[in-house]
């Protein structure tokens, strides 16, 4: 039977979700324009005012914001709330540019919690399971938001963060972790030294996973389940919104459910800005209801996927997203083809290797390259190098297939690609060093 956290709020009808969306849409759009002076700079040159918005159909009125407009105003030109009344801040984990920081208060704080305590109920956990967060903590929101929503549940929390995976695992075994929360890389990363440590999935008590904060693919979730004997689960959310809990997979596991009352998903189209009618592929923004120190309205997540109202099995009436295809700023033009990692992925692991891969993009001779150098499994490996040059070839060949370039394949000998902690590095792209 499935269990709910909040049952009045996942399973509440239609009619009431939209009365509840646009009261709190119609305050938050007035506490922004009071309160946030670029916000409101925005919208006056927009020529839009907040008594313009009367319900969640006039949204589209809103002028859009993106991550470009958080590092203009960075550190403190988003900040709603008076400092004296925020507790905390997290930051992005972006490479370029300023980081992004986003503040809370204890209400903002206390409601990521609770988004956080609906997905862990959602994935079947109780007061009565071991939950082991390996997401990192400080100012990456993984740790903080799942460690939170773990105890509100009233789970045995083990804070391990990532790193000495080996003990990751002893504490598994010697406290019957029964939910693991991480990055599916770092998850990936136990299965194998599982293996390696001479152990199996019936050594571990784990039941379930709940894996986020990079992009992950059907055939790596199926691999990831094998590994380590358990049923995985999806999370989703950004820093700029609060963290994971924005969306949750049900046992369902065709999407993730949006939580609605805190938050307002459209599908916009990523050139013209034009929202898409559900069930078309585009571009996912948000706007936060109910934050209070960091509200924003209309941001553009640069992550690419479809929405649904499909009625789904678990009982939940909140909205669906698909898993994110890839984000707009993620996907490589190579030779003029549109190429995303998960394309990769997806080939590796259906033709049985390993998803610990490296994606090399270069230009010479002004003309685009593209190698992979992928990982052997022990099984994989051959003496006979014509047998490897076999192997690279019907990869290349099935690549392909799937992204209508053919790369340079480069097998590589077991554990010999660096292992990632947190978020995985799966790309590198020469041609933006040298341009």
């Amino acid at each position: 039977m499935e269990r709910y956290w909040n049952e009045e709020i996942e399973t509440m009808s239609r009619e009431d979700m939209k009365k509840l969306q646009n009261e709190r849409l119609v305050k938050q759009v007035r506490h922004v324009y009071d309160n946030v002076k670029y916000y409101r700079d925005l919208m006056d040159k927009k020529g839009v005012k907040p008594e313009d918005i009367k319900s969640t159909d006039d949204l589209c009125k809103l002028p859009f914001i993106s991550k470009a407009d958080l590092r203009e105003a960075y550190p403190y030109g988003l900040l709603a709330k008076p400092l004296s009344e925020c507790v905390r801040i997290h930051s992005t984990s972006g490479t370029t540019g300023k980081r992004v920081v986003a503040f809370y208060t204890q209400h903002d704080v206390d409601l990521w919690n609770d988004c956080c305590a609906r997905a862990i109920t959602a994935a079947g956990g109780t007061n009565e399971d071991v939950c082991q967060v390996c997401y990192g903590y400080g100012l990456f929101t993984g740790g903080a938001g799942l460690d939170g929503g773990s105890h509100k549940v009233g789970c045995l929390t083990l804070p391990m963060s990532s790193g000495n995976t080996e003990r990751q695992i002893t504490f598994m075994r010697d406290l019957n972790t029964t939910i693991l929360c991480c990055t599916p890389s770092y998850a990936a990363y136990i299965g194998e030294t599982l293996h390696d440590m001479g152990l199996t999935p019936d050594d571990i008590k784990l039941k379930a996973g709940i894996f986020g904060a990079e992009p992950w693919t059907e055939e790596m979730r199926r691999s990831i389940e094998k590994s380590l004997g358990i049923k995985a689960y999806d999370i989703y959310g950004l820093t700029e919104t609060s963290g994971p809990g924005v969306a949750f997979e049900c046992s369902e596991q065709t999407g993730m459910h949006i939580n609605e009352d805190n938050f307002i998903p459209e599908i916009i189209d990523p050139d013209t800005g034009e929202v898409l009618p559900e069930g078309q592929v585009g571009e996912l923004v948000f706007t936060s209801i109910t934050k209070e120190a960091f509200p924003l309205l209309r941001y553009r997540t640069r992550d690419l996927c479809v929405l649904s109202r499909k009625k789904c099995s678990c009982g939940r009436t909140l909205i669906k997203m698909a898993k994110p295809m890839g984000r707009s700023d993620d996907m490589m033009i190579i030779r003029g083809v549109n190429v995303f990692p998960s394309q990769i992925e997806t080939v590796l692991i259906e033709q049985g290797y390993s998803p610990n891969y490296l994606i090399e993009v270069d230009r010479v001779n002004n003309s685009d390259t593209l190698d992979i150098s992928v990982e052997m499994n022990t099984d994989q490996l051959s003496d006979k190098v014509k047998d490897m040059q076999k192997q690279e070839r019907d990869l290349a060949t099935a690549m392909r297939m799937m992204i209508g370039i053919t790369p340079k394949v480069h097998l590589v000998t077991p554990k010999s690609i660096a292992r990632s902690e947190g978020k995985a590095v799966r790309v590198i792209d020469r041609r933006k060093l040298h341009d």
